[in-house]
């Protein structure tokens, strides 16, 4: 399928997801944005796709919100509800609101973060950010708040007193900082960057996927609705029974026996 704002490959059970609006700093609109929440939809159907990289093309991670397509709504000259911001069922980019997708998801920051693409950054699993790239929630300068989650998954992520003055202040931070604020895993220069995203996301491949997904899930789970521990604990998480009753449950403890690297395929054990 072709797609007109963004790449989408497939290789190596990774997903490859590149948001392909240089022009503009890969800003979004809602076309933009629901074109991404169908690849989102498609990664996350597909059985043989286990692992996500989402980046931009160019200089520009993604610049959030296409504020020229939000004033020319504004002012009745293109279509779609003043109100959208670019954001689709699932969220800005389709990915700030997607709370049942358990597939991980790195986000590889090549440059700009800045509010939506900040918030789309935010809700991957993992962030990889090149030395020169720069994140932030700048939208009260522009009359507007990081209504996409930002305002919430920003002080999970780092403590409130930091959080707040980034948000209040609408400042950005650099790579560097975001790395010392906990942020993102890794900061390399920028012609290493999708060479370690692809190096996290093999690393995740040599991990049981439904065990990985169960993880994934579990913890979530326990940030999204903060249940008492002991609920959490007592929860039965489907993609954990989902791999208790997986071939892979049967393959990891023998290739450990057998000193051998395991050969995971996600499928179910066939019942006789």
């Amino acid at each position: 399928m072709a797609y007109e704002f963004a790449k989408y490959e497939k290789r190596d059970r990774i997903a490859h997801i590149t948001i392909n609006r240089p022009e503009v700093l890969n800003a979004l609109h809602p076309d933009a944005s629901a074109e991404l929440s169908g690849i989102w939809d498609d990664f996350a159907e597909d059985d043989d796709v286990w692992v996500a990289i989402l980046t931009g093309e160019g200089r520009a991670f993604s610049a959030g919100n296409d504020l020229k397509a939000t004033a020319a709504r504004d002012r009745g000259e293109g279509s779609g509800p003043a109100t959208s911001g670019g954001a689709s069922v699932k969220g800005f980019g389709g990915i700030t609101s997607r709370f049942d997708l358990f597939k991980p998801t790195i986000a590889a920051v090549n440059g700009w973060a800045m509010g939506g693409g900040f918030e789309m950054a935010l809700a991957c699993d993992i962030i990889v950010a090149a030395d020169t790239a720069s994140m932030g929630l700048p939208e009260p300068r522009v009359g507007l708040i990081a209504g996409a989650g930002g305002v919430h998954r920003l002080p999970r992520h780092i403590p409130l007193k930091r959080a707040m003055g980034m948000m209040l202040t609408a400042k950005p931070v650099d790579a560097q900082e975001a790395l010392s604020l906990g942020l993102v895993n890794e900061v390399v220069p920028l012609d290493q960057l999708m060479a370690t995203a692809e190096r996290w996301a093999n690393e995740i491949l040599e991990a049981a996927p439904l065990a990985v997904r169960g993880s994934k899930e579990a913890a979530m789970t326990g940030m999204n609705y903060g249940e008492p521990l002991g609920e959490l604990i007592r929860t039965q998480y489907d993609n954990v029974r989902q791999h208790m009753q997986s071939k892979d449950r049967v393959e990891g403890p023998a290739a450990f026996a057998e000193k051998r690297p395991p050969a995971w395929t996600a499928e179910p054990i066939e019942k006789s």
